[in-house]
């Protein structure tokens, strides 16, 4: 009757909305046997429910001993194993013995600090990739529930926009930055001019393996929303969705040229250079000008100055001559 009880006690606690890893990977039964013989050392009775709340502050309630627990898919068994290697050690030993509760707490606390330290070396996960896809290689153990959680990101992902000129190639990759199976199926749908999420408006295009879907000479009628869903077996993985806007050859060279213009001129109608490119001709007019009218004034002052100089000469001859005349006139009236 007395053991009856204690069991039902014992998974009245173990059941309660307070996990960790020790529930995870002890058996109820173990655990009846590691409290039975726990005494309380100021009442000198036997205490089997003191037991029990120890266990749950050293290691349901220690986010230290759950964080630990935290480790990368499949290394949940060598999670058992690490507590199993602490606790039934000591169940073996407090089976049917009394021992002071003095003594139980310091073998259950160093129990515990050995089971981080050895959990904590556990390989960790690598991470959730948001926003989008079931990410199995991130799930990651947790104690509290006793299973591994998997990034919680739904499957569709945002839609990507990508705009080409007719004519032009497309190309779309079915990528995600997480790690997928080896035996993935990847399938690419279309739905014409819209962009969308809506399943029932995609018609399937290709069946296979290739990630890449590629357009070589893109058209008005590829205008729309193309889907890559993958597969592995029977579940989707991830869907991707990307939205084409196809812009006509034509419009696109008048906007092109519109684009050329209006980004050329400044206010007031002058034109402005690129600042990449060489400067504008037409900007550089007034210092030409100038230039060119320095040049010009500067040879016509020479010009002149030669001009003066050369008729000096002249001049001197020509007053020579005229004082020799006056010489004759002078002679000839005396």
């Amino acid at each position: 009757m007395c053991t009856s009880v204690l069991r039902l006690l014992c998974v009245s606690l173990l059941l309660s909305p307070s996990l960790s890893c020790y529930q995870c990977f002890v058996d109820v039964q173990d655990s009846l046997r590691l409290c039975w013989g726990h005494v309380l050392t100021e009442h000198n009775v036997r205490n089997v429910d003191g037991c029990f709340r120890k266990l749950d502050r050293i290691f349901n309630n220690n986010e230290t001993v759950i964080e630990a627990g935290r480790v990368g898919q499949g290394y949940d068994t060598q999670l058992k194993a690490i507590l199993d290697a602490e606790i039934m050690p000591l169940v073996e030993e407090f089976d049917n013995k009394l021992n002071p509760d003095t003594v139980y707490e310091e073998r259950l606390q160093t129990a515990a600090d050995n089971f981080i330290a050895a959990a904590s070396k556990l390989p960790r996960v690598t991470g959730c990739f948001p926003p989008c896809g079931f990410q199995s290689a991130g799930a990651v153990y947790n104690c509290i529930t006793c299973k591994y959680d998997s990034c919680e990101f739904p499957l569709d992902c945002p839609v990507e926009e990508i705009k080409v000129m007719e004519n032009s190639r497309s190309r779309m990759r079915c990528d995600v930055p997480f790690g997928l199976p080896n035996d993935i199926e990847v399938i690419w749908r279309f739905a014409e001019e819209v962009k969308t999420q809506q399943l029932d408006q995609f018609k399937e295009v290709t069946v296979g393996v290739d990630r890449l879907y590629s357009i070589p000479s893109t058209r008005l009628h590829h205008q729309g929303t193309y889907q890559c869903e993958i597969y592995s077996g029977q579940n989707s993985i991830v869907r991707l969705y990307y939205y084409i806007t196809v812009t006509p050859q034509v419009v696109a060279g008048h906007t092109e040229l519109q684009e050329i213009f209006d980004l050329s001129l400044l206010p007031g109608g002058q034109l402005l250079s690129s600042p990449d490119g060489p400067p504008n001709p037409i900007l550089q007019l007034p210092s030409l000008l100038t230039a060119c009218l320095t040049t010009s004034l500067l040879l016509l002052c020479l010009s002149l100055g030669a001009l003066y100089w050369s008729s000096i000469p002249q001049r001197r001859g020509d007053a020579d001559e005229t004082d020799g005349s006056e010489d004759e006139e002078s002679s000839y009236l005396v």
